[in-house]
């Protein structure tokens, strides 16, 4: 007759003394003192401590035969561990299951890693044997951890009436920026779906549809150049709202936010969160996602440069450029090896080079200090003794971005970042384009979906540089969780922004004629936002890559290791598709 397991491996406790258990799970360790066998059984609620004596009714055999990650089943009765040895860091530690029966439910092969969280092993070891990695307690405790929070979502939005409405996976092809995954139809040769980038026409549709608040936690998939924070395949928690407005979409998601954390990492969320104009975020920050847990912002010195004597930063002023600068506080004793890393760094992002001086006592030291005027530079920047500024001048974006990264380095550096701090953040009022300067065009700088601010509406045909939309992002500790807008309800307007992008008659109507076509009949105001849920969790969890977050996630070359995905296919399924590959010929 089989048994039924009575209790896992995490939950036995004092009160329990004298019941008969069963249990069944992993080994985790063994040991033989004396012909006494103590060894932790291990499932993913915990571990508990067994202890098997000779006839004490276990099979000897089985005892001698057993190892690690063997599965077995053990019944037996709960006593207290004698004072002394009692484990007060295990919440099983202050008791013990003498088993009086073990049946062996499987053997195990020796693992490649022993399954511990101080795991000796490769990430590339790990992901080839996944099912393996995903035993150990940390891993299993941060999928756990999805699950609750996913549950939060999920009763947080149906508490403020949205509805979870699952959108279509097999979808027409309509790139938007990353390329789509394309599916081809056997029944249909020759044509090909896409798998979506994010529901964001359908969800519009929904709101077409009357449904007025919809929720889903996507999958989403992308076919780009992966990242330590990029997938090919992600989840967002996808949201839609009817007859509203940003005050409202930011007021729901804080909320949510503050239900999450809270009921998965037992942290307080203070809201309502602070917002930032994107052009206000750049020039304070140099960044459209800026780390607000220290208070490092960069200082506008075009006046200061206007005046000096440095021709490469008046040459910039001259093209249209700018100057800006960062101070870093006792930074003077920064020396000149580090201060080229940071160049190095500025460079890396865009910079043109990262001058430097010093204020010291009587003025300006070192660097390219001999060239300004020592009292008004230092009025500008704010720069005080023993400090070290850095300076670097170019195009707005560019100057901005590198001076970002290199705020960010010493921040980092000078330990400046409160680890233990979540500061939250909206960036809003993003300009509705960018301009591709390779391809000198046009291009969204988000998505094309979004309604522009009324003061912008009659800018687009002459210059959709000064375009800005009701476009924002979420952003916690200089990581962008969220992104979002205020949707284009008109057809004729989004005609309009359309066609700045390029895209224009037929062409509109062949790529999103579906969405215009609805558009047209009776479309609600209407907005939402998507958040990046695998970065939510990876950031509830403490972890350092998004793989840590995922069950089976890829490599950066979007590999799976363990299953050996993507793979060749049987040649007679590709010509039921009417595929031919090249090599075939």
């Amino acid at each position: 007759m089989e048994r039924t397991r009575t209790h896992n491996c995490g939950e036995l406790r004092a009160e329990h003394e004298g019941r008969r258990v069963v249990l069944m799970g992993w080994v985790h360790r063994l040991r033989d003192q004396g012909g006494i066998f103590f060894f932790d059984l291990r499932d993913r609620f915990g571990l508990t401590q067994v202890v098997a004596q000779p006839g004490g009714g276990v099979s000897p055999e089985h005892l001698r035969d057993l190892k690690r990650e063997y599965v077995v089943a053990v019944e037996g009765t709960v006593r207290m561990r004698p004072e002394g040895i009692r484990n007060p860091n295990l919440p099983t530690g202050a008791i013990e299951v003498l088993a009086d029966r073990l049946d062996l439910l499987n053997r195990c092969e020796t693992p490649p890693f022993v399954i511990e969280d101080d795991v000796d092993a490769t990430e590339e070891m790990r992901l080839k044997y996944r099912f393996l990695d995903l035993r150990r307690p940390s891993m299993q405790r941060r999928i756990v951890l999805r699950h609750t929070a996913a549950q939060t979502v999920r009763r947080y939005l149906s508490e403020h009436g949205f509805l979870e409405i699952e959108t279509p996976l097999l979808v027409r092809n309509s790139p938007e920026g990353a390329r789509d995954f394309l599916v081809p139809s056997r029944l249909s040769p020759g044509q090909f779906y896409s798998l979506p980038q994010s529901p964001q026409i359908y969800k519009q549709i929904l709101m077409i549809s009357g449904f007025d608040r919809y929720f889903q936690l996507a999958r989403c998939l992308r076919d780009e150049d992966l990242r330590a924070d990029r997938q090919p395949e992600f989840t967002q928690i996808d949201c839609e709202l009817s007859f509203t407005h940003e005050e409202e979409v930011f007021r729901i998601m804080e909320g949510l936010m503050a239900a999450v954390w809270k009921e998965t990492a037992g942290r307080e969320v203070e809201t309502p969160f602070p917002i930032l104009a994107h052009d206000d975020a750049m020039e304070r920050f140099g960044s459209d996602k800026p780390d607000i847990r220290f208070d490092l912002t960069l200082k506008n010195l075009d006046s200061a440069a206007a005046g000096s004597e440095f021709q490469a930063f008046r040459a910039a002023l001259g093209e249209g450029g700018i100057v800006r600068g960062l101070v870093v506080p006792g930074g003077s004793t920064f020396s000149r090896k580090e201060i080229d890393a940071l160049e190095a760094l500025a460079k890396k992002h865009g910079a043109r080079g990262l001058a430097w001086t010093k204020a010291a006592p009587g003025g300006l030291e070192g660097g390219v200090g001999k060239f300004f005027d020592a009292a008004k530079l230092r009025e500008a920047s704010g720069a005080s003794e023993g400090d070290l500024l850095l300076m670097a001048a170019g195009s707005w974006k560019k100057t901005l971005t590198a001076l970002g990264a290199v705020r960010n380095e010493v921040g980092r550096k000078l330990g400046l970042v409160p680890n233990d701090e979540l500061r939250f953040l909206w960036v809003n009022r993003f300009p509705l384009f960018e301009r591709n300067e390779e391809e000198n065009r046009w291009e969204p700088a988000h998505h094309m979906f979004t309604m522009p601010f009324d003061d912008g509406i009659p800018l687009l045909e002459t210059d959709p540089g000064k375009v800005y939309a009701h476009l924002y992002d979420m952003v916690l500790n200089g990581v962008e969780i969220a992104s979002g807008s205020i949707r284009n309800h008109d057809p004729d307007l989004q005609r309009r922004v359309m066609a700045v992008v390029g895209i224009r008659g037929e062409e509109q109507d062949r790529r999103f004629g579906f969405l215009l076509n609805a558009l047209r009949y009776g479309a609600p105001p209407h907005g939402g936002i998507a958040l990046g849920w695998d970065r939510i969790v990876l950031l509830l969890s403490g972890g350092e890559s998004l793989r840590d977050v995922i069950a089976f996630p890829k490599t950066t070359s979007g590999l799976s290791l363990m299953d050996g995905s993507p793979s060749e296919v049987d040649p007679e399924l590709l010509r039921d598709l009417g595929i031919e590959r090249k090599t075939d010929r």
